[in-house]
């Protein structure tokens, strides 16, 4: 079953792309080729050691290796047409762009963790940069090219709301809750930006007293959670979104009570329960009972969620366009095909 998803996959491809039928690849290691630009097997192989780092212990059969393969080979080929259509229109990343946002990713890691996570996956740091020029570049080209062009009017949120009332009906209050936890352990996985780690309960206790003081001061919750908070919530500012009071009621009766306790806005004093130190933001309280078209919140639920499914649909529709227009040979599919999905195992499967 899995030899014919790989053989589906590569045919799909293959009819997908009018050359592939009597092209010959310009040598073993060339496995596509959009507009004249080579694609690499070292390339696919690349990534694909380094989507298998994120399964470890796993090994993928000859098939799944090559179905994976013939995906991320496609992948590359879509991001090389829209690639080259950015360059063309002179929206490639600057210098100065990649290095704010290749500053930004590692800021989750230590030195000796980036440093880790690149040998494992086998990717240097040129090859994150231009990963990240790359998908800076394309991204503003579909700005340019799609997003610009959706246009979502007050007469399509009414519409909306008007045939989905009943997804705007609360079945119980819910708490809009951010958190700050300090904990008196060390923890490895610690990946706030300045990754600071309390790790002995004097230590953590320090860690609070500087927090409140800050927070006191009026310096910015999510900001302080992104640098210092020692739990998974912390890139995201601590946000925890909306908790529905049942499940409130679940949680440690310090913890609900420090909440209930809020109004909207208000941060609480550090809380301290068995894994270490909290301190609860509440951002937002909702009242059981139907949500009125006039209510803001519903208005740019529905506005953000209309503009999300029209860019997914004009996404695919522009990269259909972009791939029609294209001159693509994929000779790894066209092997594929011929070899009724046989390919050589040292051609399919990663090596560790």
């Amino acid at each position: 079953m899995l030899r014919k998803v790989a053989i589906l996959a590569a045919l799909t491809a293959c009819l997908g792309t009018f050359a592939c039928r009597n092209e010959q690849a310009p040598n073993r290691d060339t496995w596509a080729v959009v507009n004249g630009t080579q694609i690499n097997r070292a390339e696919v192989e690349k990534y694909y050691r380094s989507r298998q780092q994120q399964s470890p212990g796993t090994t993928p059969s000859h098939d799944e290796a090559l179905s994976l393969k013939l995906s991320i080979l496609d992948q590359l080929i879509n991001n090389e047409i829209l690639f080259q259509r950015a360059k063309a229109l002179n929206l490639v990343a600057s210098d100065a762009e990649v290095e704010d946002r290749f500053t930004q990713s590692k800021s989750s890691f230590t030195e000796d963790e980036f440093q880790k996570k690149l040998q494992e996956s086998g990717l240097t740091v040129d090859d994150l940069k231009n990963e990240i020029r790359r998908e800076l570049s394309i991204q503003k080209l579909l700005n340019r090219e799609v997003v610009a062009k959706i246009k979502v009017t007050d007469a399509d949120v009414a519409d909306f709301y008007e045939k989905n009332s009943t997804q705007f009906n609360v079945a119980e209050p819910q708490f809009h809750v951010a958190q700050i936890v300090v904990t008196p352990r060390p923890d490895p996985g610690i990946h706030n930006r300045k990754n600071d780690d309390a790790t002995t309960p004097e230590q953590a206790k320090h860690k609070v007293d500087m927090l409140e003081s800050q927070l006191s001061a009026g310096a910015d919750f999510s900001n302080l959670a992104m640098d210092y908070s020692e739990d998974a919530n912390a890139a995201n500012g601590g946000d925890l979104g909306f908790i529905p009071e049942s499940s409130l009621n679940q949680t440690d009766p310090a913890l609900k009570n420090a909440v209930l306790g809020l109004q909207a806005g208000q941060v609480s004093k550090p809380i301290v329960l068995k894994d270490g130190y909290h301190i609860i933001k509440l951002i937002a309280r909702e009242q059981a009972g139907q949500r009125q078209l006039s209510d803001p919140q519903v208005q740019q639920s529905i506005r953000q969620s209309l503009q999300n499914r029209d860019e997914q649909l004009l996404r695919a529709a522009y990269l259909s366009i972009a791939r029609d227009q294209a001159h693509v040979v994929n000779y790894l599919a066209k092997e594929v095909v011929e070899s009724a999905g046989k390919l050589p195992a040292d051609d399919a499967s990663a090596k560790p």
